[in-house]
């Protein structure tokens, strides 16, 4: 088992960069694939990035390709999710979820409390 927790939201202007870190507890992180998902108001929960055990792949929804970046460091229990040109739409509860490497909402286990962040316009 592993909690997660996320950090880093807050209020950003549109073109900004921000650094959103999930951290874990826990010896198994690194058996378990990473993916953040995020909701906006009155939306459903979508996916964003996912990364896998080692790090060695990652996959991006289309709107966040080449804008966001998913990494990991193992040792010290931690995966970063980077995006830059951010823009209004990004705006939501960003989640980490740890689990099998996936889009799919339901391939995850275990989910922190979310992070908020607004990107104004």
């Amino acid at each position: 088992q592993v909690q997660l927790m996320e950090s880093g939201g807050g209020l950003v202007q549109a073109g900004g960069s921000l650094r959103l870190s999930c951290a874990a507890s826990g010896r198994t992180f690194s058996i378990y694939a990473i993916g953040w998902f995020r909701q906006a108001p009155g939306k459903e929960r979508e996916f964003v990035a996912a990364i896998t055990q080692s790090g060695g792949s990652t996959s991006y929804a289309d709107s966040v390709e080449g804008r966001f970046t998913i990494s990991r460091d193992n040792a010290k229990n931690t995966v970063y999710l980077q995006m830059n040109s951010l823009k209004p739409e990004d705006t939501g509860v960003y989640y980490c979820g740890g689990g099998s490497y996936s889009t799919k909402l339901s391939r995850y286990y275990y989910w922190g409390q979310g992070t908020q962040f607004t990107v104004s316009s």
